[in-house]
């Protein structure tokens, strides 16, 4: 199966500029092709995932693909997706992200020579005023460019000037792509498409009608019940673990409805199709089992944050559904624990019953904390505590950080430690 009809299969082909001249080149030669990405923010999320996937895929069938990371044009701002201008950022935050994203693409990507980053300040920048009039404006019809979808979207609002000629400076990085570095295709987001479409352009102006480039949009993902994918509760899900921590991730991909996990599957690993069609069926035979979101959790969350992450999350899972947190780590408390609700005491020890009432506030009485410590419904750090006389120790578990409560059967409370 060609990688064409590979990203078919698993839905992840939106528009193409050229469907047969693609296929054709692609069985032809190992082709250059590449992804950017603005240094918007110092982290991607989940959404910004999925074009760097076929990209992924692209390399692992032996192509050379690029990353552009967009030092110039995150300077300025994309108008697309927004109803408004972007807030500038300064260069030394914009110089922070691109730092931040170059290690999250090798670290997806690797460092074996198979892919190159490049930042597109590095030939923008050295394009002055006049020669970008005259070499570039000269050739984009503004009449054109007001009908690109993501200037059109815009109005009736208004755009800057400054927005407005982003879809020339990506043009500009296709072409000196195509130029110095052989690279014949680029993919991006189905949004994107008339920025991708208005760099072919500028090739057969510059290099002939014949040049052999390409573009490749990939489908908007949609959950099952019509909304955006990529957002939990709490808001985007980082790649930055710092952000998003790697239980929360493996959390988010566990918890996939079961109507849109096969989908996802698709999207997000690399499993094949019979492996795909494996959990397909036990999706509709045992749901409950939930093997399939099992999988995608391990898949996606080793992709991103490595073989010891998905067992640690592993951990804290089975922990958290058992009830035994005794052998978790500080660690992993603070990962499992995080949206848990915290209370912060002194290190000292004292009564349990009034630790419960007067530091805590997890019991409203002590008449109530002692009750519930009588019937076995109060554990400390995993283990139940009947004793009404007993004393809390803060420092004898999880590096003196933590103290975990539950009363009853799922009411968990982290407490921190002040030192």
């Amino acid at each position: 199966m060609s990688i064409i009809d590979e990203l078919k299969w698993r839905g992840a082909i939106n528009q193409q500029t050229d469907e047969a001249g693609l296929a054709e080149l692609v069985n032809d030669k190992a082709v250059g092709l590449y992804v950017g990405i603005d240094p918007t923010g110092d982290s991607m999320h989940i959404g910004h995932l999925i074009p760097f996937m076929i990209l992924k895929r692209f390399q692992l069938a032996g192509h050379r693909p690029y990353i552009v990371i967009g030092g110039a044009t995150g300077s300025i701002g994309d108008p697309s997706g927004k109803k408004s201008e972007r807030v500038l950022q300064t260069m030394d935050q914009v110089r922070h992200n691109q730092d931040c994203l170059t290690k999250q693409m090798e670290h997806l990507f690797g460092q074996d020579g198979t892919f190159k980053i490049v930042n597109n300040y590095d030939w923008l920048s050295k394009i002055s005023l006049l020669d970008f009039l005259r070499d570039y404006g000269k050739l984009f019809n503004v009449n054109n460019m007001l009908n690109k979808e993501v200037v059109a979207s815009r109005l009736e609002v208004g755009i800057s000037y400054t927005e407005f000629t982003y879809q020339i400076l990506q043009s500009i990085d296709f072409m000196h792509l195509f130029d110095k570095e052989d690279v014949q295709l680029q993919i991006g987001g189905a949004d994107q498409w008339g920025n991708i479409t208005a760099g072919i352009d500028l090739i057969h102006k510059l290099k002939g009608g014949d040049a052999k480039a390409y573009g490749l949009t990939i489908p908007l993902l949609l959950k099952e019940d019509g909304t955006k994918f990529g957002k939990s509760e709490g808001g985007n899900v980082w790649l930055d673990p710092e952000k998003t921590s790697p239980y929360e991730f493996y959390q988010f991909w566990i918890n996939t409805n079961d109507k849109d996990v096969i989908k996802l599957l698709k999207y997000f690993t690399f499993l094949d199709q019979d492996q795909i069609k494996e959990l397909e069926t036990a999706v509709a035979t045992h749901p409950e089992k939930r093997e399939a979101q099992i999988r995608l959790a391990e898949e996606v969350t080793e992709f991103v944050h490595g073989h010891d992450a998905v067992v640690e999350a592993q951990h804290i899972t089975k922990a958290l559904f058992s009830g035994d947190v005794a052998d978790l780590t500080a660690s992993e408390i603070e990962q499992g624990f995080k949206k848990m609700p915290s209370v912060t005491v002194s290190a000292d020890k004292k009564n349990l019953v009034e630790w419960l009432v007067d530091d805590t506030k997890i019991e409203s009485s002590r008449r109530q904390a002692r009750e519930d410590l009588t019937n076995g419904a109060i554990r400390i750090n995993g283990e139940k505590v009947t004793d009404t006389q007993a004393e809390v120790d803060p420092n004898s578990a999880f590096d003196g950080k933590f103290v975990i409560v539950r009363r009853g059967k799922k009411r968990y409370f982290l407490v921190r430690i002040a030192h």
